[in-house]
């Protein structure tokens, strides 16, 4: 049984002296295992092809080779060690800017504080959609609670005044009080409550990618087999071969591609931060490029959410003061909706308290409506506060409703002992920046469909106050015939009716944004491509969404979009250089040993090649890049379009540059330092040049970029002049071999220019 005491809550002198006594309400994360993230790198399906490698390197007394391997081995798993511990500190640091808020009585007072402050002993309250704070005890009513985040099982449960509810655990149905019993490392999670989703699906783009690698190493595999044959038929060595046919997979294995990813996404989600958009799952950046319909609440992102009465309708006897007493009696006091702050202002400008609350059942969507018993100077009544829609199927009386002007906005209506005896009219204005986001949005190729729970009336308002053109619609009149590029909005929505929408746009082949905050949203943040939670949206809303904006309105979507675009490009130059230097590598190694009967480039050339190239890719994520206005695709008849051309291009000179150092009279390692040469400078050349749309001696790098490029020029330069580890050449041959490659990028930017890709 609920102690009288128990629903008084703590004094705020008292919970801040035992804050200072036992601490936030939080526990310090545990850190980032460096050691641990190197390990787990070594044991991965790209490593095992280096470690196959080292095996035979050993087996076959080859120590230089199997140190190169050594050092390639620790060089990826060190260096994603690093990248990993770079995204994992982003996401630290945004989820505790993602800490939820809970409603606590401090001196008898309902506010609204940081989950991370609350103490043993507080009053709170828990309704639809929360993610539970802390340990608590029920004090109040029955909840459905989701408790998989700490026994694995997705099936919901009830909790019951008197049992424990468990900090992370989600709230998703019913409103109760509870009392705090364990904060901290003392709750049962033991645990921060973080909003954070640090594990996710990988996008579209990496999807993409693991294509291109699949492709690459069939490739790889056609090639090996035909290099077996042939030399099974000259009868030479296969054992002497197993080396080159390892490293021919080594060149396709795309050791940098999880670390260029982590630098492409957290750069972003630091930069989009300082923009009011937290990012809790990094593939939604990737996502964002390629959105091209964003489906977007009216009210709260469309809309200031900010209603005010506009008009009131009397249908009883009694004085309007006593109605709108009523009224505001039925409302949520601990967690006022925007409704119910907006039938508090009314009253408090017409000077009316409310009757004391005996009991009262707050708002959910289940029922639509809150209620609460009152004793007023003559009766006891029950009065109930929502949606005229619902309330009317409920009141026994039909008052005549063609005087009301449901055009002006939402609607609250107050049932009294079965009687509908009062509606108030709510209207919310457009944000002042809406119009012009909107229009920033359509220039950028997003259609932008207005959801909202109106009436189809108040929803054309609204739509052509913002400058969204076409039709309003019901959502009952939206069927397999409408056209979405003629849709300006959908009213009479319900929050299911969202996910059917994303679906159906999924399903059509759309990239699809949506905007949300409510419990009920949740599915549909899901499900769309960059679900994005509104900074007013309940625990479980940000808990679902990709995105999370701290502002409200639709202009941090844009910073959203270019961040998106970034990632692309960035990611695209990865792609597309990789597509290419790989092709190039295994045409030059296979011709050389079919038509030239050696394998021109050494084992030790063949490493620093793979090694040197994914230097540059790592930092590929901090480039300059173009903002382009207009959704990407993932085109990959383009890509291999590019990529073939760089590809044919740099094998054929390259095929005529090894077949001259040959003729020359060089050393086989001499032969092989000649190509190494120009495989590096080759590289560098294609990634100046497909980071751009100009000519690549019109666009900067960025600085870590142009180092990076640099120093593989100048070690590459030192090595070959000096034979450290691969057989030292005259500087003109070297001198040579830079002259002819960067004349071959000059034709290739001119062969791509021309065919306009």
């Amino acid at each position: 049984m609920t102690e009288k005491n128990d629903l008084n809550g703590l004094a705020q002198a008292e919970a801040d002296r035992r804050l200072a006594r036992d601490g936030f309400n939080e526990v310090a994360e545990p850190p980032f295992n460096f050691a641990t993230a190197i390990i787990t790198r070594l044991w991965e399906p790209s490593a095992w092809i280096l470690e196959a490698a080292l095996i035979i390197e050993i087996v076959l007394g080859k120590g230089i080779q199997a140190g190169f391997i050594v050092l390639m081995l620790l060089f990826a798993a060190v260096n994603g060690a690093i990248q990993s511990r770079r995204a994992n500190t982003v996401l630290r640091s945004l989820s505790h800017d993602l800490s939820p808020t809970t409603a606590v009585s401090r001196d008898g007072k309902w506010k609204q504080v940081s989950a991370k402050h609350l103490v043993v002993d507080d009053l709170i309250s828990l309704r639809q959609g929360d993610i539970i704070p802390a340990d608590v005890r029920l004090l109040t009513d029955t909840l459905e609670v989701n408790e998989s985040s700490i026994t694995g099982e997705a099936k919901a449960v009830n909790r019951t005044p008197g049992d424990t509810a468990y900090a992370g655990t989600e709230v998703l149905s019913g409103n109760a009080l509870a009392i705090v019993t364990a904060t901290g490392a003392n709750s049962r999670s033991g645990k921060t409550i973080s909003l954070i989703n640090q594990s996710s699906a990988p996008g579209h783009l990496q999807k993409l990618l693991g294509k291109i690698i699949g492709y690459l190493a069939a490739l790889d595999a056609v090639l090996a087999v035909l290099l077996i044959i042939v030399a099974i038929v000259r009868h030479e060595d296969l054992v002497a071969m197993l080396p080159f046919l390892a490293m021919l997979f080594i060149a396709t294995i795309p050791i940098a591609m999880p670390s260029s990813f982590a630098v492409a996404n957290s750069v972003e989600a630091k930069v989009l931060s300082t923009k009011h958009v937290l990012v809790s799952d990094l593939t939604g950046i990737q996502e964002a490029a390629n959105m091209n319909v964003l489906l977007v609440d009216k009210t709260g992102t469309i809309t200031a959410n900010k209603p005010a009465v506009v008009a009131f309708y009397n249908w009883s006897t009694l004085p309007d003061a006593d109605v709108t007493q009523l009224a505001i009696s039925a409302a949520d006091t601990r967690n006022a909706s925007v409704i119910d702050a907006a039938l508090f202002n009314y009253a408090q400008a017409h000077n009316i308290k409310a009757w004391p609350q005996h009991e009262f059942t707050p708002f959910t969507s289940g029922i639509g409506y809150s209620q609460a018993t009152v004793v007023t100077d003559s009766a006891t009544v029950n009065v109930k506060l929502g949606a005229l829609k619902k309330l009317a199927t409920l009141a026994t009386n039909h008052p005549d409703l063609s005087a009301v002007n449901f055009a002006e906005g939402r609607t609250a209506a107050v049932v009294v002992d079965s009687q509908l005896i009062g509606l108030f009219v709510l209207q919310d204005q457009p944000r002042a920046d809406s119009a012009t986001a909107i229009k920033a949005l359509q220039a950028r190729g997003v259609k932008v469909i207005m959801l909202t729970g109106d009436n189809q009336k108040t929803a054309a308002a609204i739509a052509q106050a913002v400058g969204l053109n076409g039709e309003v619609r019901s959502y009952t009149e939206v069927n397999v015939g409408t056209k979405i590029a003629d849709l300006a909005g959908i009213a009479d929505v319900t929050p299911e009716d969202k996910l059917a929408m994303a679906k159906r746009l999924q399903g059509e082949g759309c990239v699809v944004g949506m905007t949300g905050d409510g419990v009920n949203d949740a599915p549909a943040l899901k499900q769309a491509d960059v679900g994005i939670a509104v900074d007013s949206a309940v625990d479980l809303a940000k808990r679902s969404a990709r995105m999370v904006l701290l502002a409200d309105g639709l202009t941090p979507i844009i910073e959203i979009l270019d961040a998106g675009h970034r990632v692309y490009q960035r990611m695209m130059t990865w792609t597309i250089t990789k597509l290419s230097r790989t092709a190039e590598l295994t045409l030059l190694l296979t011709l050389g040993y079919l038509i030239l009967h050696f394998i021109p480039l050494t084992l030790n050339a063949m490493i620093l090649v793979a090694i040197l190239n994914d230097c540059v890719t790592l930092v590929l994520g901090t480039d300059r890049t173009t903002i382009t206005h207009q959704p990407e695709s993932w085109n990959l008849a383009k890509l291999s379009k590019i990529a073939g051309i760089l590809a044919i291009g740099w094998s054929a000179v390259g095929y005529g540059w090894l077949t001259w150092l040959q003729r020359l009279g060089l050393t086989t390692g001499q032969v092989s330092t000649g190509l190494y040469i120009y495989l590096i400078f080759s590289a560098m050349q294609t990634i100046l040049m497909t980071r751009t749309q100009k000519p690549f001696w019109a666009s900067r790098p960025s600085r870590a970029v142009a180092v990076a490029i640099g120093c593989n020029c100048i070690l590459t330069l030192v090595l070959a002049l000096t034979g450290w580890g691969i057989a030292a050449i005259s500087p003109a041959l070297i001198g040579l071999a830079i002259v002819i490659t960067l004349l071959t990028g000059i034709v290739l930017t001119a062969i791509r220019f021309a065919a306009h890709i």
